[in-house]
């Protein structure tokens, strides 16, 4: 079984984190089963977050006179210090429990640090005072603010996206965080669903000792093949080596990750999902991609009111509405003319 430590935190779990945001799309029986699947396989790292619905409250009724078993990871979103406490206050009620292993801050657009005006790191560090949190973390998926926050010193852990797609600049700050003792967890290892092949990303992320993929499950066979690895590791043989770069190739460019910050989009357009449909065709197709609902949600990119917002919202700097209509002339040659 392998393992990794998160850094100075001494967390040391499976080198399988659950994360929690899937399971607020499923019924609260079915999420506590996954979840408990998932422990009792020896899964002990659990993330989850103030906006993910009701997420905290099916961990909180799984873990419900196990609390110390596990280690528990949410996020706030929080823009002033009112709304950090009534977070975490709320966190804390949904979750049944008294503390919490790691609090991050939820891909803020800059890093919080003391004396910034904003007062939220002293919020942090107010809460670890009072032991209701334990370490102090940062979620993001903008570089310079993760660079930011490992040069700081001030965090605990860092969450961003990181997977064999990745480029040298995300390797850099897998590096940085081994070299400060900063725990580094793996979000978007599946690169929101373009990466089929879970073992060849599972062999990749396992050669860096330092970072804990979490993976986001909401069905029983999809943690099965999760759980398979942690006695049956997969490596990195030449196949999957080839499968990667061919990958990177075809992914190479501009491409969304389905993140979902420009969202929501003024017009209704579902941009998240619109904007990959192309690429989700192609690689992991599905009925539903071509059924009437899904015409109709992309068709609805004819509405777009060239805004800005969704283009001034990404993290990756991406040119939203351009690629949207890209990807319009792309898709419309795949439902037949009636």
């Amino acid at each position: 079984m392998q393992k990794v430590t998160l850094g100075k935190t001494g967390i040391t779990v499976n080198k399988n984190g659950f994360g929690a945001l899937p399971i607020q799309r499923i019924s609260k029986e079915d999420a506590v089963c996954l979840v408990r699947m998932a422990y009792d396989a020896g899964i002990t790292y659990f993330d989850t977050a103030r906006w993910y619905t009701d997420s905290e409250e099916k961990l909180g009724e799984a873990f419900e006179g196990m609390r110390e078993r596990v280690f528990i990871a949410t996020k706030t979103g929080a823009a002033d210090v009112e709304t950090f406490w009534k977070d975490l206050n709320t966190s804390l009620t949904n979750l049944r429990t008294d503390y919490i292993d790691v609090y991050q801050f939820h891909n803020p657009a800059f890093c919080p640090k003391p004396d910034d005006g904003s007062g939220l790191y002293e919020a942090m560090m107010e809460a670890k005072a009072q032991g209701k949190i334990r370490h102090i973390g940062i979620t993001n998926h903008r570089l310079a603010v993760a660079q930011e926050a490992v040069a700081s010193g001030l965090y605990e852990t860092l969450q961003f996206p990181f997977s064999y797609l990745s480029g040298r600049q995300e390797l850099e700050l897998v590096e940085a965080c081994e070299q400060a003792q900063i725990g580094f967890v793996a979000m978007k290892a599946l690169s929101g669903g373009l990466i089929t092949n879970s073992a060849a990303a599972y062999a990749f992320l396992a050669q860096y000792e330092n970072v804990l993929p979490i993976w986001g499950v909401q069905r029983k066979h999809e943690l099965e093949e999760f759980i398979s690895y942690i006695e049956h590791p997969p490596v990195l043989t030449k196949e999957r080596e080839q499968l990667i770069a061919g990958d990177r190739e075809q992914l190479s460019g501009e491409f969304c990750r389905g993140c979902g910050y420009c969202m929501p989009c003024p017009a209704g357009i579902e941009i998240n999902t619109c904007a990959r449909m192309s690429l989700l065709i192609r690689r992991s197709p599905s009925k539903s991609h071509l059924t009437e609902q899904a015409k109709e949600m992309m068709k609805n990119i004819e509405n777009c009111l060239h805004c800005g917002k969704c283009k001034g919202k990404c993290p990756y700097e991406l040119d939203t509405p351009t690629l949207l209509e890209k990807i319009m002339k792309i898709i419309s040659g795949y439902w037949p003319a009636r």
